[in-house]
């Protein structure tokens, strides 16, 4: 009896060890961890996408069993481009300028853009995006690139992710369809030129015009602010003339700000577009942020300006939504003593 009371004391002191130790897995994990994958590849050829889907099983980390628990942790969702093919031409030489916008619906807390591609109907792109989300809607556009005009869109898959059985690789054509009107919140176009000056450390950013600004009130009185930001902080900005009584303001205003070589590759530059108002709080219209860690038109247009200096550059952006940007970029607050900065930049 000896004996059989110690294997039962055994085995009780072992099944408490393992339920202490996936309690503990299961409540120090935070809910923000990464432990669901999923990986998409898209091949895009003529009015048809390709999608290849890949997802593993959510498992404890501290342990071998399978933890219920994560099954509640949001979705990492890696989505890669991969190319295009028999693209609608869209200029008048008979060709494009294609580039893909991927985001997921209906939040849009996050817009990702590939690189461009110039002059070409069978684009390889190549490239990545992850987005953190749950089971939602995935929508990819095909966009043809303008500089000085409006970006046409070509063509757009929308994907109900809660369709997928996430165990399983899929792979299937659907037909691109025609982009929905109902989604899209047009808030303006605005265009403004960079120039930068590397051997006497000038940022140099002209707001030349906007046009199609949502109205925000009666009539509209228009403004922009220009903002540094250097490593996620708050640096330096400026703002234009207020333009009464239009949503298509014309400013042609030029702003000079002092930047190092050193310090322009860990910089972002912030458009916003305010509308004033004299009694109440004035009203974002819509932001865009150009630097390294921006992606599509706004990089492509950041990295032109840093491979012809001392040119302009000019070109025609689309708006977003002030909320997108923020959250996006993710700033901090909180401003470091003047002593402690970095670099010596005026305010």
């Amino acid at each position: 009896w000896l004996t059989v009371l110690l294997f039962v004391l055994g085995g009780l002191i072992l099944l408490i060890i393992i339920l202490s130790i996936c309690i503990k897995c299961c409540c120090k994990i935070p809910r923000e961890a990464a432990v669901f994958f999923g990986v998409q590849h898209y091949a895009v050829r003529g009015n048809h996408i390709n999608s290849n889907l890949l997802t593993l099983k959510p498992v404890c980390p501290l342990t071998p069993l399978y933890c219920p628990v994560c099954t509640l942790y949001v979705l990492q969702l890696t989505v890669s481009i991969k190319q295009a093919d028999s693209l609608k031409a869209m200029d008048l030489g008979g060709s494009s300028d294609p580039y893909v916008r991927v985001y997921i619906c209906p939040d849009k807390d996050k817009t990702c853009e590939t690189k461009v591609l110039k002059n070409t109907l069978k684009p390889v792109f190549n490239e990545q995006f992850t987005f953190q989300v749950k089971l939602k809607e995935l929508v990819m556009q095909v966009y043809d690139f303008n500089r000085f005009s409006k970006h046409n869109i070509i063509g757009e898959v929308r994907l109900q992710m809660e369709n997928f059985d996430l165990k399983n690789v899929i792979e299937e054509w659907q037909d691109l369809s025609e982009p929905s009107k109902f989604e899209e919140e047009n808030r303006g176009e605005i265009c403004f030129s960079l120039r930068y000056v590397p051997t006497a450390n000038k940022l140099t950013v002209v707001i030349l015009e906007a046009k199609n600004l949502k109205p925000m009130d009666i009539g509209g009185n228009p403004y922009v602010k220009v903002q540094l930001t250097l490593d996620k902080r708050k640096w330096k900005k400026r703002k234009t003339s207020v333009k009464k009584n239009t949503l298509d303001p014309y400013y042609n205003e030029s702003f000079t700000f002092t930047v190092t070589f050193e310090q322009i590759q860990r910089v972002n530059l912030v458009i916003a577009v305010w509308d004033y108002d004299a009694v109440s709080r004035n009203d974002a219209i819509g932001k865009i942020y150009l630097g390294f860690d921006a992606s599509g038109n706004q990089l492509r247009h950041w990295a032109d300006m840093l491979s012809n200096p001392r040119r302009p550059v000019a070109q025609w952006h689309s708006l977003l939504s002030a909320q997108q940007v923020n959250s996006t970029l993710n700033l901090k607050r909180k401003v470091p003593m003047p002593g402690k900065l970095p670099f010596n930049g005026e305010r």
